[in-house]
């Protein structure tokens, strides 16, 4: 399988370990700040993120970290099953067999290991990366529309993702400027 690497910006590694402490240190600060957003929703919050999201992938470096692909599982649609079954050369269903267990209580297909089976744990990069799920290509979400929509998901993210906690970090010193629009 081919390994891909895309990078579009001039980006920093990122440690892990010193990433880990300071979401230690002021975690439950960004998380009590996205709560104060979701009940607050400021006007321009969504031009805001879009404005932010190039500084936060100037500082980040995924390939440095792949934190998201070490500790968490995507969401598998039917369409992602079937591109990356035919791209493995696999059926759906011996795909299925192979790679994920289906989550009853959410309905989704998930993988079955941690770390993403598809991580080469050497360089971080995604072997599949191509024709990957759908939710990773979105991941983090920073730039979804209505941001306050995906404020469950930062919460959670901002824990795991060096990126997320850079937006919510960048967003929340601006916090007086945000809500006094």
């Amino acid at each position: 399988m081919i390994l891909f690497r895309v990078s579009f910006y001039k980006n920093m590694q990122v440690n892990l370990r010193s990433f880990r402490q300071k979401v230690k240190r002021n975690g439950k600060v960004l998380k009590s700040f996205l709560t104060k957003l979701d009940k607050k929703s400021p006007k321009g919050l969504d031009k805001l993120t879009q404005t932010l999201s190039p500084e936060v992938w100037t500082e980040v470096d995924c390939l440095s970290c792949a934190n998201c692909c070490k500790t968490m599982s995507p969401t598998f649609s039917p369409a992602d099953i079937k591109r990356i079954a035919a791209h493995v050369e696999m059926s759906p269903k011996e795909f299925k067999e192979k790679w994920l267990e289906y989550d009853k209580k959410d309905n989704d297909w998930l993988n079955k290991q941690q770390p993403c089976q598809f991580l080469n744990l050497k360089n971080n990069m995604c072997s599949i990366y191509e024709v990957r799920p759908s939710d990773c290509a979105g991941f983090p979400h920073l730039t979804k529309k209505k941001f306050t929509e995906y404020i469950h998901v930062h919460k959670q993210n901002v824990e795991l993702c060096p990126a997320t906690y850079k937006m919510v970090e960048k967003m929340k010193s601006l916090e007086k400027d945000i809500f006094q629009k």
